[in-house]
């Protein structure tokens, strides 16, 4: 059954006047397609959910379950046209929903978690005031379920997540939590959805996705990226046979300074059929191999391109492609990738918002810094010190690539735990690049803190994050504004 087919057996089940057949019913054929669609084998998810609607044609968990298809399709690939053809799926499927039983504690969560859904699809596709709407009614909904049901666990998933989420809001999304009505707290976010992933089994409905949010929320607020890493590396998060797992093992290296993990990730689900329906797979390789200054990176940049069907991350892949032209001195290629950014993807996310500002710029970085900047995020410390020390600053032509030289030493002498040097380097570039749109300094500034509250230094953490929450109007403003807010939070500052 095709996906349009299978919507016009919901269409039918809507039309139906059997509504008091219609129930919540998790069997084993829904644990099934759970996993296959938590594990990205959407044919495998899409022939269980046939099974079970043609045997229970009111289960209304399959219903809920079918969704994770479009959720992750839409997700990976951006597809605006398949965005627009499927969106009404959303209204179905929740007026199928409403034929649920209101006494049963499904009946809210369910419609929660296909707002929470969508709500994620629309701000990937930029529609962010329908997204913020839609993640409010599934916080509305949770809420109220936790009123009417308070010893339901799968309340914590929804009520963690938008505590959290809401309290580490940028400045310029505050308008959100005027929404929820609510004072968001990372603490007690996280408190609730590790209660929820502590109460329940591993076959239970959420948990999958629970403990992938809480990875990355534990990550990016917490800055528990050790604990995080350890965990997406053990056992209990098995990436053989699991391409969502196998993604979220490889991202989470990338952004931890480990490439060659992140490759050695990849390249073993590379021949699955995940990897070949999701161009977002090829990108994280070319990132990958672009950290170690792989000349190869170009040609998994190219892949993902030409295969992704979105506008999202297009604009930088463009431009890690025209960089590493650069980096090789094939200045022809590197300046048609520059101008190919212009005319393609979107501003979205602050990469591709960078990116559009390199395509206008008409200097390139130095490449002594250039090629530091991907060695240390690649985790490459001595490599990226060695280019560094051969350089001589004062030759630089450029304030910009002062202040990334400067950052760049502080970052490597930082993860090499010599924190004396990595102090005075980002003390220098928060002097002299504090007033700049660039975002080295408010980087600097937030390093700083993360190394203080690693120390046990707690007022000269929060001092740092202040620090670094006064600049503004700088690259990567919302991201790096968010961490600090967190570290802020979780200082209790």
């Amino acid at each position: 059954m095709k996906k349009s087919t299978l919507f016009l057996f919901f269409t039918f089940l809507f039309f139906s006047s059997f509504a008091d057949g219609y129930n919540f019913l998790y069997n084993e054929r829904c644990v099934g397609a759970y996993k296959e669609y938590l594990s990205l084998n959407m044919e495998d998810g899409n022939a269980l959910i046939r099974q079970e609607l043609a045997a229970n044609p009111y289960n209304l968990s399959a219903v809920f379950i079918s969704d994770y298809e479009d959720f992750f399709s839409l997700l990976f690939n951006g597809n605006k046209s398949q965005f627009d053809q499927f969106k009404n799926h959303l209204d179905a499927r929740i007026s199928l929903l409403e034929k649920g039983d209101t006494r049963n504690p499904w009946y809210r969560i369910a419609k929660a978690g296909i707002y929470m859904h969508w709500a994620m699809i629309n701000l990937r596709m930029g529609e962010n005031y329908k997204g913020a709407i839609l993640f409010r009614k599934a916080y509305l909904l949770a809420k109220e379920n936790q009123t009417k049901f308070p010893a339901f666990e799968q309340n914590k998933f929804f009520l963690g997540i938008g505590e959290t989420v809401v309290g580490t809001l940028p400045d310029e999304y505050k308008w959100i939590a005027s929404l929820f009505g609510m004072k968001g707290n990372v603490n007690k976010g996280l408190a609730k959805l590790t209660s929820f992933i502590n109460n329940s089994s591993a076959d239970d409905l959420l948990r999958s996705e629970a403990v992938i949010i809480h990875c990355y929320l534990k990550f990016y607020l917490q800055s528990r990226q050790q604990e995080v890493w350890n965990f997406v590396s053990g056992s209990q998060f098995p990436t053989q046979g699991n391409a969502l797992h196998a993604f979220v093992k490889a991202n989470i290296a990338l952004n931890y300074r480990k490439a060659d993990a992140a490759l050695s990730t990849l390249k073993n689900i590379q021949s699955s059929k995940a990897y070949s329906m999701f161009p977002a797979f090829d990108y994280e390789m070319g990132s990958a191999l672009l950290l170690k200054l792989d000349n190869n990176a170009s040609v998994y940049f190219n892949k993902f391109i030409n295969n992704d069907r979105g506008k999202l991350f297009v604009k930088d892949a463009y431009m890690q492609m025209a960089q590493s032209y650069y980096l090789q001195g094939n200045m022809q290629k590197a300046a048609y990738y520059r101008q190919q950014i212009k005319n393609n993807g979107s501003t979205n996310t602050d990469s591709d918002k960078q990116a559009q500002r390199f395509a206008e710029d008409n200097t390139w970085v130095a490449v002594p810094v250039l090629k530091a900047r991907y060695l240390i995020d690649g985790g490459y410390y001595s490599r990226a010190l060695d280019i560094l020390n051969d350089c001589n600053v004062q030759s630089l032509s450029s304030v910009a690539d002062k202040l990334e030289y400067y950052f760049r030493m502080g970052r490597a002498y930082d993860e090499m735990n010599l924190d004396a040097k990595a102090v005075q380097y980002y003390q220098t570039t928060i002097s002299q690049g504090r007033e700049r749109k660039e975002h080295f300094a408010a980087r600097a500034a937030l390093q700083l803190g993360l190394m203080y509250e690693r120390l046990g230094k707690k007022q000269d953490a929060a001092t740092m994050y202040r620090t670094c929450l006064s600049m503004k109007n700088h690259d990567f403003q919302a991201n790096i504004d968010q961490q600090a807010k967190a570290g802020l939070d979780r200082l209790n500052f």
